[in-house]
């Protein structure tokens, strides 16, 4: 379980494709940290480290998370933002957030104001994700805000440390991100559609 408040930001330095499955080695300041067997969202993914050495952590990706998340995209070099799991007595700053990635979407806009962004997202409708004004939603890996939710489409509004501090700094129109939904919103959608 995590919260979407970005903990340090890492660095791709080696991508193994291992049949199915993808290695994927990362340098953060944290990665020395971190034991085998421990949970780390990578860009809202939650991934077990599998191998530890000096400033690096290496994670395995398989097939159902490289399919659901933007995992097809990354590149050696790439900025990624990690959280490592939330402890029980922790306050919570951000909202609920499982690690277990719903679908991709796209930027289609980012908006520049006087002292913050606008960036707005597109998805495919297909998987029935739902978003809702002032409601919740983990854009890679980070805990915002729904401004202008839209039927397959909302905009989030980012300040400058989010901008600084997350790998928001470096999505641009066309960039894949992934999308994690308010677990709340999809347990009350379900059951609506239920009944």
């Amino acid at each position: 379980m995590f919260t979407g408040i970005i903990e340090s930001f890492g660095e791709v330095i080696e991508l193994i494709k291992d049949k199915e499955n993808l290695h994927i080695t990362v340098k953060s300041n944290i990665s020395n940290e971190l034991k085998i067997d421990q949970s780390l969202a990578h860009n809202g993914i939650c991934l077990t480290v599998i191998a530890q050495k000096d400033n690096t952590h290496t994670v395995t990706a398989i097939k159902e998370s490289i399919d659901k998340t933007n995992l097809g995209y990354i590149n050696i070099n790439d900025k990624i933002n990690l959280e490592r799991a939330m402890k029980l007595n922790d306050r919570l700053d951000g909202h609920i957030v499982q690690g277990h990635v719903d679908q991709i979407g796209r930027c289609t806009n980012v908006e520049e104001l006087e002292g913050s962004w606008v960036y707005t997202f597109e998805y495919d409708p297909e998987y029935d994700n739902i978003t809702i004004e002032k409601g919740s939603i983990t854009v890679n890996g980070v805990s915002l805000t729904v401004v202008n939710s839209r039927e397959k489409t909302f905009s989030v509004a980012i300040i400058p440390y989010t901008y600084e501090n997350t790998n928001f700094h470096m999505i641009k129109e066309n960039t894949y991100v992934n999308l994690e939904f308010d677990v709340i919103g999809k347990y009350v959608a379900r059951l609506q559609n239920k009944y």
